[in-house]
């Protein structure tokens, strides 16, 4: 067998598996919010920036319309965010924090740093991990279109 055709030698492999490594790390901290991890992705956006739109916040987390609708809709059922027609175009959503959605974030500090700590290694670490993967994301995704 050829060495390209090792499973230990994908990249992809990695960090699939590195993704699935996180959310278990996160489930338990997450589940003290009522929150799956997309949906607290989502708050974290919100967070930054409240009143956005639909579409600006899939573009942010690279998710389809289809696929984070059914996300927010559960998200304003939990009570965190109420979605409304925007007054200058009505086929434009605008998200916005409840009080109850405002009030989760301060719950929510501590788990960054949870992350953190489960991942032996520092800030300065994982940032530079961080670019190193966003720069890929970012030349796969070139080369895919």
């Amino acid at each position: 067998m050829s060495d390209q055709l090792k499973l230990d030698t994908f990249i992809c492999f990695a960090v699939y598996t590195a993704s699935h490594a996180f959310n278990r790390v996160y489930k338990p901290l997450l589940d003290e919010l009522g929150l799956t991890y997309p949906q607290y992705l989502a708050m974290v956006c919100l967070w930054e920036e409240d009143g956005q739109t639909v579409g600006g916040l899939g573009e942010k987390l690279f998710l389809e319309s289809s696929t984070l609708t059914p996300l927010l809709k559960r998200l304003e059922t939990a009570g965190y965010i109420r979605r409304e027609r925007s007054r200058q175009d009505e086929r434009v959503v605008v998200l916005r924090l409840t009080e109850e959605g405002k009030r989760v974030k301060e719950r929510a500090e501590t788990v960054p740093g949870c992350i953190i700590d489960a991942s032996g290694r520092d800030a300065d670490q994982l940032a530079r991990l961080q670019a190193e993967i966003i720069g890929l994301r970012e030349a796969l995704n070139k080369s895919a279109s």
